[in-house]
């Protein structure tokens, strides 16, 4: 009681666990820590993370910022319990985004927001974030966890991520894209992290249960849609110093149909032969199961290609036979053409 008679109340009292939020630091620590790289000054903890580019290897840099989320894929690991691919998901979305301007990825930053704070939740966050992080070449140098009851159900849950980059000045993509450059399309994971309220949707509709095995797939449908999006920063960066690599498109929401014209140059268009590649059979049951035409597949997913390069027709096969080398799976899709528009045979 306070002086007045009324009861005193506390922020836990409230639903704001601070000493869950000091847990969940220290439980996070490790993982931060694998992820550092030259350039990072200090630990988590402080009000900032510094970061030195000088030390990073960059003499007159241009930095690169991208943010992103991870989308209602996120119910689909809130509803399974199954936690380990979305921070991957949320680097991914943010990095593949920067390598199209040509930067190299250097920090990242996160935010976590919930109702209640479940640490062993939060730190599997965390952790998937920080392996993303590793496997970009990227340090994980802060973030935030605001746990806000009333905004968020229980056990719901938000991220958002905030990636920086840096390019040497004069280096920037696109640069170069001009009629006659070949496509070279890289092959996707899966979905990716775009589409799932239509995925949602569509499954709700075939009353499968996310633990029923996927028709598509030998596993659990929950977890099929659950893989992780496909991290492209290091085939992608040793491609650009490579040199022939005049732009890249990161094929995510409102897929091949609204993302490879972000890489063309006015005047410029492009051919893609949807031969090209096999659709893969995930897309194949979603469209069947969602009665989709093409034109909402394509604009809707990635249809199986996650990353578009247009390269110089000269270097085309070393390029794409140094990117196989890397692990990707590419593909020859078409190529950039002086008629305005897309088109796709």
């Amino acid at each position: 009681m306070d002086m007045t008679g009324k009861p005193s109340l506390t922020y836990a009292d409230a639903g704001v666990d601070i000493e869950a939020g000091n847990a969940l630091v220290d439980r996070i620590k490790p993982a931060a820590k694998r992820t550092n790289r030259p350039g990072v000054m200090n630990g988590l903890g402080g009000f900032g993370g510094l970061f030195d580019l000088k030390a990073a290897g960059f003499s007159d840099p241009i930095l690169v910022a991208a943010t992103d989320g991870v989308g209602t894929k996120l119910r689909i690991g809130i509803e399974t319990g199954q936690m380990g691919g979305l921070g991957i998901d949320l680097v991914a979305m943010c990095v593949n985004d920067l390598i199209c301007q040509g930067a190299e990825p250097l920090f990242f930053l996160d935010y976590f927001a919930t109702g209640a704070l479940d640490v062993d939740q939060a730190a599997a966050l965390v952790e998937s974030i920080a392996a993303g992080c590793e496997r970009s070449g990227c340090a994980l140098i802060g973030g935030e966890t605001a746990e806000m009851p009333g905004l968020y159900a229980p056990g719901d849950f938000d991220l958002a991520g905030f990636a920086i980059g840096a390019m040497e000045r004069g280096r920037a993509l696109p640069d170069g894209v001009a009629p006659g450059d070949v496509l070279l399309g890289l092959a996707s994971d899966g979905l990716h992290s775009n589409g799932f309220s239509l995925v949602r949707k569509i499954v709700e509709c075939t009353g499968l249960a996310w633990d029923a095995p996927a028709p598509f797939a030998d596993q659990p449908l929950g977890e099929a849609l659950l893989t992780p999006t496909r991290l492209y920063v290091k085939p992608a960066l040793a491609a650009i110093k490579a040199g022939g690599v005049h732009g890249l498109a990161h094929i995510t929401g409102g897929g091949i149909t609204e993302n490879l014209p972000r890489l063309l140059p006015d005047g410029t268009g492009a051919i893609v032969d949807l031969a090209a590649w096999d659709l893969p059979p995930v897309f194949d049951w979603l469209s069947t199961e969602g009665g989709l035409d093409r034109d909402e597949r394509l604009k809707t997913f990635n249809c199986g290609i996650g990353m578009i390069l247009a390269v110089a027709a000269s270097e085309a096969d070393r390029i794409a036979a140094l990117l196989r080398a890397e692990g990707e799976i590419v593909h020859r899709l078409g190529h950039v053409t002086d008629t305005p528009g897309l088109t796709l045979t």
